[in-house]
């Protein structure tokens, strides 16, 4: 979790506009999996499981 609260507060403390395209791409992303794997963590220590149907 520390993992997501650092990567977020990265992006708040950049101002978008000052940064190349492609590394606010990169942070967008790093920050998308870490979100996905935060909630997998979650999702696997309260034994939810997502269903489609």
């Amino acid at each position: 979790m520390s993992e997501l609260a650092t990567a977020i507060d990265n992006l708040a403390d950049e101002d978008p506009a000052e940064l190349p395209l492609a590394a606010l791409t990169e942070q967008l992303i790093e920050l998308h999996w870490q979100m996905a794997r935060l909630q997998a963590q979650i999702a696997r220590r309260t034994h939810v499981r997502y269903s489609s149907n």
